[in-house]
């Protein structure tokens, strides 16, 4: 008797099979209206000397009223902006981690040129994705060498 339940069951089973799948496929919540910027290097320096590169992905978020084909026009400036903060001296550079970047002063000096870029009411805030250090190992140990000094 269990055999016949089993079988006039099995079609229903094969008909909800697609229904879980359609319920597993649906996109995850996003976070409202942003701007993904491309992956940029950030120069890991340590008294004067280029210890590494991390690459970062960053998601500017924008407000509700934000226009935001015009502000994913600007996704070039605000790249820029970021790779010219990291650029201008180490400053992203953990003193204690030559593998990841400052993430608070990330965030800050983003958020700041961001409203500069798009405007005060546009710009809501910045959020690191990620960030991948170009090495991994071979690093030198960063007690030695102090990080958040400046170049001559």
């Amino acid at each position: 008797m269990d055999r016949r339940a089993l079988i006039a069951l099995a079609p229903l089973a094969l008909l909800a099979a697609p229904a879980r799948a359609s319920e597993e496929a649906k996109p995850a919540k996003t976070d409202g209206q942003y701007v993904d910027l491309s992956p940029a290097a950030l120069p890991i320096v340590a008294r004067g000397l280029l210890i590494n590169y991390v690459f970062v992905s960053v998601r500017i978020q924008l407000s509700a009223m934000a226009n935001t084909a015009k502000l994913r026009t600007r996704e070039p400036y605000f790249r820029d902006a970021l790779v010219r903060a990291g650029h201008r001296s180490p400053y992203f550079t953990l003193a204690t981690d030559y593998t990841k970047i400052d993430e608070a002063r990330l965030k800050a000096v983003l958020l700041r040129e961001a409203i500069a870029i798009g405007g005060a009411k546009e710009v809501k805030g910045v959020t690191l994705l990620s960030q991948s250090p170009k090495k991994r190992t071979g690093l030198p140990d960063p007690k030695v060498l102090g990080a958040r000094e400046t170049r001559s």
